[in-house]
């Protein structure tokens, strides 16, 4: 068995987010794979057995993972060349095209969002230490969903999003009582540009660098409030010196979202 690390979402292996990748993982179990993530200490990492692909962060299974796939995509790019792979997770089947340049293009499950209760608003902005005043009008907090769910959080300045500062025990309650995978904070840079960061303490992580579960998300929130363009930039990990960036793709008629990225080995 051979535990591989790529950076996905950038061709700098000191940007974007780091993921283990196990491409052949037939021999371990459940906790022998929550045991190697753990000890590689990143957000997730991938095991995949034949066509099914597993997410484990330090502290538990989850299940999709963007990041992850796009590096375990890359992985067998490099070794199997260009072309569509097809995996089983659990939250559903994603394939994943690698072209001839090793850049990866998920297509997430049917994605959508739906309206956030305002009491579970209220205690997560608690949580984060926002106030309601602080939050962009245009782009309504929602939770959103493309195989994990997230709230989308997005502030009226680049200067809120920057000062990421939240109640992790409090945070990490809410979550795990709710079913959140990671809080899509978001401030709109531009028509069809977003800064985004990702907090994860139900993973094991204060924030995660590049997301891509949250971006395809995050493409459904768009879609359905109107508000995006049919391919969106966000730019993600520049808070923590880790830049790197994720492409979303809205295919008219399509219910899944695309999420393309590069991969690095380390």
């Amino acid at each position: 068995m051979e535990i591989l690390r790529y950076a996905a979402f950038s061709t700098d292996p000191a940007g974007g987010n780091p993921a283990g990748v196990v491409l052949d993982a037939a021999g371990l179990t459940g906790d022998e794979m929550l045991a190697i993530a753990a000890d590689l200490g990143y957000s997730e990492s991938a095991f995949l057995t034949g066509d099914r692909l597993r997410y484990f962060s330090p502290l538990a299974e989850v299940p999709f993972c963007g990041h992850a796939t796009v590096a375990t995509a890359v992985a067998l790019g490099e070794r199997r060349g260009a072309g569509t792979y097809v995996f089983r997770t659990n939250a559903g089947e994603v394939p994943v095209t690698v072209d001839e340049h090793g850049r990866a293009t998920l297509t997430s499950v049917p994605a959508s969002s739906t309206e956030i209760d305002d009491k579970d608003l209220t205690e997560l902005l608690t949580a984060l230490r926002w106030d309601r005043a602080e939050l962009d009008p245009a782009l309504p907090p929602r939770i959103a969903y493309a195989g994990a769910y997230h709230p989308v959080v997005a502030a009226n300045s680049r200067r809120r999003l920057a000062e990421l500062d939240y109640d992790v025990p409090v945070l990490k309650a809410l979550m795990e009582d709710r079913g959140w995978t990671t809080v899509q904070l978001v401030f709109r840079t531009g028509p069809a540009g977003f800064d985004v960061r990702n907090p994860f303490p139900v993973g094991g992580i204060y924030e995660d660098p590049a997301t891509g579960a949250a971006a395809a998300a995050f493409g459904a929130y768009l879609r359905d409030l109107g508000l995006g363009d049919d391919t969106v930039e966000l730019s993600q990990g520049t808070d923590m010196g880790r830049p790197g960036k994720l492409t979303v793709t809205l295919t008219p008629g399509e219910a899944g979202v695309k999420v393309t990225g590069d991969g690095v080995r380390l």
